[in-house]
């Protein structure tokens, strides 16, 4: 990928939180890149460190508990990572905006959902109160709200959850980042409502040319929205590719794990049910009594990660394989354009060079 191409770049990160019982290693040795005006997802059960990698982006790590140890963010050439906090401050909702999991706890319960808009644009965009106030009721327009002055007026909790989501994407939205993360934006949503939100962040990047990185578990809605996927377990990326070839051709035994529960279409629908990744062991029934398959066990605590690759004690191969139990793989280019974390990852099965 050229430079010119790539809006952002995360080389070797690493993040981790220091508590009482040891040190929780959420985010190690985390690599991708985000080319411009594509959406770019990342994908991996709950507590695999998508969120983490994202406050890591946006440098909101809670500390001091939290720290990011290693790695570089380069974002237009710069890395975030050694900007000062008044840098960062101008980069954070101006350049780079984030919709967050849990409007409610977001948005603040206090002030008008209007104002919290217009703050964000008098910060940003040295505009008046007026026009500011302006922009707000117009960015609340473009999210789909009616009555778009009237509702600028209203508080958080007389709004509904998905009208709340739209606040927090016109929120992030009203400086036309170039970059926008949204993490699980869809959360608790109905369909109905998931598909109006997908819809609107869409409608949004063709608008303004920015780029999306979508954090989700659903593999339906990444087969639909996303250009390029990066498949996340356990504090690491196991898998990069573009969307396509990666529901094509899986790499990582992970990736195909995911990929065989999915659901058969239901009715007579092109597009599969959105399979949920966080779901766990065993088998589930397909249309007809038939079982499909699952990934067995559990994910593992990450205060008590095992030893070689993270995966092994759930892999058929990996676990009953010495190499995979002793040592970690690393991401490595396997395909062009296409990297695997597995020690068999081309064609799996089969033993790739170092």
């Amino acid at each position: 990928m050229s430079d010119n191409e790539t809006l952002l770049s995360v080389e070797n990160l690493s993040t981790h939180f220091f508590t009482e019982e040891g040190i929780v290693k959420a985010v190690q040795d985390v690599g991708f890149s985000i080319k411009k005006g594509r959406t770019f997802a990342l994908v991996g059960e709950s507590g695999c460190g998508k969120s983490v990698t994202a406050l890591s982006i946006m440098r909101l790590v809670p500390a001091p508990q939290g720290k990011i140890v290693s790695g570089k963010i380069v974002f237009e050439g710069k890395n975030l990572l050694a900007l000062s906090k008044n840098q960062m401050r101008q980069v954070r909702g101006r350049k780079i905006a984030m919709i967050f999991q849990e409007p409610m706890t977001s948005l603040n319960p206090v002030y008008s959902v209007g104002n919290q808009i217009a703050e964000a644009v008098r910060l940003h965009q040295k505009k008046s109160n007026r026009e500011a106030r302006a922009d707000a009721v117009e960015m609340l327009r473009k999210a789909g709200i009616a009555d778009a002055a009237q509702r600028a007026r209203e508080y958080p909790h007389q709004m509904s959850g998905g009208m709340r989501q739209r606040v927090m994407i016109a929120m992030a939205a009203c400086c036309e980042p170039l970059l926008l993360i949204a993490d699980e934006p869809t959360t608790a949503l109905d369909v109905t409502i998931q598909a109006q939100i997908l819809d609107l962040l869409d409608e949004l990047q063709r608008q303004n040319g920015m780029s999306i990185l979508l954090i989700t578990h659903d593999l339906g809605v990444v087969a639909e929205r996303a250009q390029d996927v990066a498949v996340m377990y356990a504090s690491r990326i196991v898998e990069v590719a573009d969307s396509q070839s990666l529901f094509k051709e899986p790499l990582h035994p992970y990736t195909r794990g995911l990929l065989e529960s999915l659901p058969p279409p239901l009715l007579s629908s092109p597009a599969p049910a959105s399979p949920d990744a966080s779901r766990g062991s065993g088998t589930r029934r397909r249309r007809g009594g038939r079982r499909r398959p699952t990934i067995s066990g559990s994910v593992p605590e990450p205060l008590h990660f095992p030893a070689g690759c993270k995966f092994h004690p759930r892999c058929p191969r990996g676990c009953n394989d010495k190499r995979c139990q002793t040592v970690e793989p690393e991401l490595r280019q396997i395909l062009p354009g296409r990297c695997a974390a597995c020690w068999y990852a081309k064609g799996y099965g089969k033993k790739t060079k170092n």
